[in-house]
């Protein structure tokens, strides 16, 4: 049983035909039946059961695919690392969300560049879907995101609970209400929610608190990313709910308030490959860490 036999194995078994299969792994059909055929013979089992359409795992097929992954998975993050260590120039690829760029990621990134001026960063504007993708492809190496995940080749610490806030045109009238404001305030507004696309994503951490309170917002419009949801809600077409941290992102005509509501925060998530350990990912986290306890920021500290 070789490497490829697995790699071709899963293709199988995730796209669930051979002809879609082959085209992603751009070989012809027959051989990748006869690899198959290969597999099951050293096995010794039937992994694919014979005649049946859709294509269906056995038993042992499907044990074999949930151990057969992750495996894939650690050669992937090992080819990745060892090209790294290999360089003579030591970088660092980061991807973060939009809404983390106007909080405290600025003083991170150059908290680390001034500790650790040898290491050329380089920053990417990502969902955390697509930071999850870019760090299992080697495209980046640690995540600034929002999102849970279940992927187990990821690793993720849990940095912060940030909380929500709603943003709000001046001349809106809960502008004008004293004290925060609660979910119950909000039900009624015209509520813009972003990004629209890739799902899971912050809309639906919206929509969750909502459901949390057990309420249902009458009207929600997706947006497809923060600064448009700021600008209709700076032309008041609508109110939005942020991470806190977008109160960085100065606008003239808009204002934010506070949310009694204990339950509406969104989470930021430092997610690496789950192997990777190196001196530059621990560095970012000590960044990240240190820049916490200047500025007296809850939050939990964890080991890479």
């Amino acid at each position: 049983m070789e490497l490829r036999h697995l790699r071709y194995f899963v293709a199988v078994a995730e796209e669930r035909n051979f002809t879609r299969a082959a085209e992603r792994l751009h070989i012809a059909q027959p051989p990748l039946s006869r690899q198959i055929q290969q597999l099951e013979e050293d096995l010794g089992v039937t992994l694919i059961e014979k005649g049946v359409r859709p294509l269906r795992l056995t038993e042992a097929g499907a044990f074999f695919l949930a151990h057969a992954k992750p495996l894939l998975d650690q050669v992937r993050d090992l080819r990745t690392m060892t090209q790294r260590v290999g360089k003579l120039e030591r970088t660092l690829s980061v991807g973060f969300v939009a809404s983390t760029l106007y909080g405290l990621l600025p003083d991170i990134i150059r908290r680390y560049r001034d500790n650790h001026p040898e290491v050329e960063v380089t920053l990417h504007e990502m969902t955390t879907v697509e930071q999850l993708k870019a760090l299992k492809e080697g495209r980046i190496d640690v995540g600034f995101g929002r999102l849970k995940s279940e992927d187990t080749s990821i690793r993720r610490i849990l940095l912060r609970e940030e909380p929500m806030v709603v943003a709000l045109f001046p001349g809106h009238r809960l502008a004008e209400k004293e004290g925060n404001l609660r979910l119950t305030d909000l039900v009624h507004e015209a509520l813009l929610v972003y990004p629209k696309a890739p799902r899971p994503s912050f809309a639906d951490q919206v929509l969750a608190a909502f459901r949390e309170a057990n309420l249902t917002p009458d009207h929600v419009t997706e947006v497809r990313e923060l600064q448009i949801a700021m600008g209709l809600v700076a032309a008041g077409q609508g109110i939005a709910i942020v991470p806190e941290s977008v109160q960085g992102m100065h606008h003239r005509n808009v204002v934010y308030r506070r949310i009694e509501d204990k339950h509406a925060v969104s989470p930021i998530f430092f997610s690496v490959r789950h192997m990777d350990r190196s001196p530059e990912l621990e560095n970012m986290l000590a960044a990240v860490y240190s820049v916490y306890d200047d500025l007296g920021i809850p939050h939990v500290r964890e080991a890479l």
